[in-house]
């Protein structure tokens, strides 16, 4: 039918001009609304009012895949008259999802969506009256500003059948003579109640409090407090993502959409059920041929947050069908990299575990007549427009015989395959099943020399652990049909499957090949390079497991791809190390300070608060000798406009301590009621400043320095390793971007180490991985290539930067 006529129609049973051409535009919705009007009209309707063009729209857009099987029982109620309404129409279609198999039990299915079902007029009055004197006080009290979608949702829940539209204007009429009209107190807009609270006076701030004020550098950014609970721990996953994940309950597989129902699967269902006691089962299945990295990260949450927030369980399933590949290295990695965010294996299980049963599950499936062995070659069959393989149709008996001969080692390597007879969504003909490698399995050694595909292996493992909810990102889902097609030809149970967006960044390479490369070039150490994005690598830079899990759960649920710059990664950090990673000071370039006249009567020591916005949390003791230690950049000769650091002729608070130091050359200069004496800035022969010597007083309310600079007294000297991006381009792997490859987009300066940085003792004998706030610097992490002799800490993100300070 053309598009003119196809919108004739359209407009016949109701819709508008408009909408009846935006459904044409929708080659699949159309076709549907086309049929059920056919359907209509071959149940003798040939005219179609609005209200029924409505319903049979309704069916067009709602009724899913799994039901269509009875598209034309409930296109005949609607031309008979017995479902009339939306709200009937819903409960047809929610009857037949419970219910999806033939024959339809016709009593049951008319008593759920109310065939023959009326409602009187005195029936909604006596309703709406009795939900309206619940609420009778209330209403009173607030009049026109109560929320009457309370009253509507009661009485409509007491009578499910009726018309919306009368409940509402019975509604209306009802609060109207309770309340009368409206006055002009009603119709005034109401006043917003401004917050209050006490301030408290400017005596009672402390010096601390303005010290910190003043610090030339932000202590990191301030984090976005709905992260953390109210125990003052960093949320999970799933606590953040809340009722954002929204998949089938257990048990209703079949209200998926796309899911295919057999005469079995209500049967298998229940013995899964039987099984499962109900709970969720997810899994992660990663290969165990590389480390994981970021992507795997949001991949780990979904399955392994999903299975907890719902008291499930999550297996980890390893597939090592692959055993040119596998390491022992890589499962014990993967293990620890769960663990390390958090999660818990209900079990750790191979798809090795199935190989036997997966192999007579092979052999039953060619029985049937659902997969042949082909002698075409791999290269042959790659890509999406292979030829047909000539021996698809090879006798079972033949594909028998020679599928037992490639298990028993009697064909070469690459001469057959066992192919599957199915078409993937993306065009994909006769997938591979089985192929021949003669290469030992880390597991089961010598025993197989035909190994399984993912393609075939995912499902039947995820049916064989009785997966519920089978969670992939969304590259598989191209692979879904012949998913649900495999599990239903072998007459097995079929979990669903749920696809997501991939998680990737830009300025990153994560496929294992490539990292391999430059791994083994020497562009990076190992896996775990702090410049990598691999899981071990973020570790070891010091990014805390719940700040990759808030970043996971901050991308959100997506069917894109998601393709996002690293800052905002390195944003999630800052906000968790800023509530988690205790205060230290450190100096990378040190400049000597002598302090001549240092207060006789100091201890010599100083107790700092491990987090100066909350004290309850605990401090450290640092010495506070008359040597000290600053950034070389944190002292000028001349002061600029604007600088608020330490220079010649402006003094400069010394963070904690309480105390200014002041260089002049000036004769007498008088500081906070003190006269200080002529110091000194000793330089070497080609005029570097070597050291300086220096006066201090004590701060005071009334005479406050510009600004506060850290600094370190009989520190430890410690390594320090910074990083920056490791690729000069967003998209080091595209040829338009990086025409030489992603070898050839290599920042040289990605990583600098400074050998005698100083630290204050605060961080002696802290662990690997142990992370620190470095006052002003950054946030650190120990390194793993700390020992006894020396502490090494790598640099896991800057401070964010205050536009203000100079």
């Amino acid at each position: 039918m053309a598009s003119e006529d196809l919108t004739a129609t359209f407009v016949s049973i109701g819709l508008s001009e408009q909408k009846a051409k935006e459904t044409v535009k929708n080659e699949q919705l159309s076709s549907s609304l086309k049929q059920a009007i056919e359907q209509a009209r071959k149940c003798g309707v040939q005219s179609i009012d609005k209200e029924m063009g409505k319903l049979l729209y309704n069916i067009a857009t709602k009724l899913k895949t799994q039901i269509k099987i009875h598209q034309a029982m409930i296109v005949e109620y609607i031309t008979k008259q017995k479902i009339t309404t939306e709200i009937q129409l819903n409960a047809a279609m929610d009857y037949l999802l419970h219910h999806p198999l033939p024959p339809v039990d016709k009593i049951k299915f008319e008593t759920e969506c109310g065939v023959g079902v009326t409602i009187s007029p005195d029936q909604v009055e006596a309703a709406v009256e009795e939900v309206v004197q619940k609420y009778k006080d209330e209403l009173i009290e607030k009049r026109y500003r109560f929320n009457t979608g309370l009253i509507m949702s009661e009485a409509r829940n007491k009578l499910k059948f009726a018309d919306g539209k009368i409940i509402k204007n019975e509604v209306d009429m009802q609060i109207l003579d309770l309340l009368g009209p409206k006055t002009d107190a009603d119709l005034a807009k109401p006043v917003k109640q401004k917050q209050t609270g006490v301030k408290g006076s400017e005596s009672s701030k402390s010096l601390k409090s303005t010290e910190s004020s003043k610090s030339l550098k932000d202590e990191g950014s301030k984090p976005t407090e709905s992260f953390v609970g109210e125990d003052g721990e960093v949320k999970s996953f799933m606590d953040i993502m809340g009722a954002a994940l929204k998949f089938h309950k257990t048990g209703e597989n079949y209200k998926t959409e796309g899911y295919v129902i057999t005469p079995k699967t209500m049967e298998l269902l229940k013995e899964h059920m039987r099984i499962t006691g109900g709970k969720v089962h997810s899994r992660f299945p990663p290969e165990p041929n590389g480390i994981l990295h970021i992507g795997h990260a949001k991949a780990i949450n979904f399955n392994f947050g999903y299975a907890r927030a719902h008291d499930g369980n999550c297996y980890l399933r390893y597939d090592d069908t692959n055993p040119e590949k596998e390491e022992e290295k890589f499962f014990k990695a993967i293990l620890e990299m769960v663990q390390w965010l958090g999660y818990k294996p209900f079990k750790v299980t191979h798809a090795s575990d199935n190989f036997d049963r997966l192999y007579e599950l092979a052999v039953e499936l060619i029985k049937r007549g659902h997969a042949y062995i082909c002698h075409m070659k791999s290269e042959d069959i790659k890509g999406f427009n292979p030829p047909d393989s000539p021996w698809r149709d090879r006798p079972i008996e033949e594909s028998l015989q020679l599928f037992e001969d490639m298990k028993n080692g009697k064909i070469t390597e690459g001469d057959a395959t066992l192919r599957m007879k199915v078409t993937l969504e993306e065009g994909k003909k006769d997938p591979v099943a089985y192929r021949i490698k003669f290469t030992p399995h880390h597991r089961t050694g010598d025993k197989w020399c035909i190994y399984p595909t993912y393609d075939y292996t995912h499902c039947l493992c995820d049916s064989i652990e009785n997966i519920t909810h089978s969670l992939c990102t969304k590259e598989f889902q191209s692979r879904r049909s012949s998913y649900y097609w495999l599990c239903n030809v072998l007459d097995l149970y079929c979990p669903v499957q749920w696809e997501y967006g991939r998680l990737n960044l830009n300025y990153a390479v994560v496929s294992k090949r490539k990292i391999g490369k430059l791994i083994t070039e020497g562009h990076v150490r190992d896996w775990d390079d702090p410049r990598l994005f691999t899981l071990t690598a973020l570790r070891r830079r010091g990014f805390p497991p719940e700040a990759i899990n808030l970043f996971c759960a901050k991308v959100g649920v997506t069917m894109a791809q998601t393709v996002l710059d690293p800052s905002m990664l390195e944003a999630c950090v800052r906000d968790v190390l800023n509530v988690t990673a205790p205060r230290a000071m450190a100096v990378l370039e040190p400049l000597k300070v002598t302090i001549n006249n240092f207060p006789a009567d100091h201890s010599g020591s100083l107790a700092i608060p491990n987090f100066p916005a909350d004290e309850s949390k605990g401090s450290h003791t640092i010495p506070f000798t008359s040597t000290v230690f600053i950034e070389r950049s944190d002292f000028k000769e001349k002061a600029e406009k604007n600088y608020k650091r330490w220079s010649a002729d402006q003094p400069v608070g010394l963070r904690h301590a309480g105390y200014v130091l002041s260089i002049d050359k000036i004769n007498k200069v008088r500081h906070a009621g003190y006269v200080l004496s002529i110091d000194k800035i000793n330089k070497d022969s080609e005029g570097n400043i070597t050291d300086l010597v220096a006066s201090c007083t004590k701060t005071t309310e009334t005479d406050k320095p510009k600004g506060f600079i850290h600094w370190v007294s009989d520190p430890i000297v410690c390594e320090v390793r910074q990083y920056e991006r490791l690729f000069f381009h967003k998209s080091p792997e595209d040829p338009s971007e990086v025409p030489g490859g992603f070898l050839t987009d290599i920042n040289p300066n990605s990583m600098s180490v400074v050998t005698n940085a100083y630290v204050d003792v605060s961080v002696k004998g802290a662990k690997h991985f142990d992370k620190f706030q470095f006052e002003r610097v950054g946030f650190f992490s120990v390194d793993t290539d700390t020992h006894h002799s020396k502490m090494i800490f790598n640099r896991t993100v800057t401070l964010k930067e205050d536009p203000g300070k100079k």
